[in-house]
């Protein structure tokens, strides 16, 4: 599978049609003879990339007082508990904020409130955020999320995730999308028995499909 799965991104990436922005890299899974209507046969795993994501990831977090210094320490952006009340108010901008980082943290406090007032917002787009218990550094959390990407089907056969951007080398871009392929497979019952198609592809490039071998 790795040699297939490396000269699909060769592929991908030779395909690309030139832009001013650096695309990122996507490998896409469809899966088959799954029940996904059943929550236990879903897959979600948060995997962190050997290679990391090839661009810089943000996160922010839900904190006061000296959580918040701590974050601020750290480079995390840091929401206040009264914006919370303020961004439940304001959908477009508290959707603005939520399309604006890839990964949220919370004091445990707050949760609830985070609930209440963007539960609507930040749950659809699975970041609601992760909460921060007192004896951990938000720093060091916020660091291993810098190169993870979580892998998530839902009740769909076909789902995707980032395994780099076409500026990483091939084989950064090798390692990333191995290890993500591996997590999918061991999830599966019959592994690459449960795989219909595989395809690896950039932001705006044509799709390059994987042969599967069982």
């Amino acid at each position: 599978m790795e040699e297939n799965i490396n000269n699909a991104i060769k592929q991908a990436i030779e395909d690309a049609p030139e832009r001013k922005f650096v695309q990122s890299v996507d490998i896409a899974f469809t899966i088959k003879d799954v029940d996904l209507k059943n929550p236990t046969n879903r897959i979600k795993e948060e995997i962190r990339l050997p290679s990391g994501r090839g661009r810089e990831v943000k996160v922010a977090m839900f904190a006061a007082g000296e959580a918040a210094t701590r974050a601020r320490d750290a480079g995390i952006h840091v929401i206040t508990p009264p914006e919370i009340e303020e961004l439940g108010g304001n959908k477009g901008r508290a959707k603005k904020i939520a399309n604006q980082f890839d990964f949220f943290l919370s004091e445990v406090p707050h949760m609830g409130l985070i609930g209440r007032y963007l539960g609507t917002v930040l749950g659809p787009r699975g970041k609601m955020p992760r909460p921060v218990p007192p004896t951990l550094d938000p720093g060091v959390l916020a660091t291993g999320l810098r190169t993870t990407v979580v892998v998530k089907s839902g009740d769909k056969m076909t789902f995707h995730a980032v395994i780099g951007t076409v500026d990483q080398s091939q084989e950064e871009l090798l390692a990333n999308a191995m290890e993500v392929y591996n997590r999918v497979v061991g999830r599966l019952e019959r592994g690459a028995g449960n795989i219909r198609s595989l395809f690896v592809k950039t932001t705006m490039g044509p799709a390059t499909r994987v042969e599967v071998v069982l």
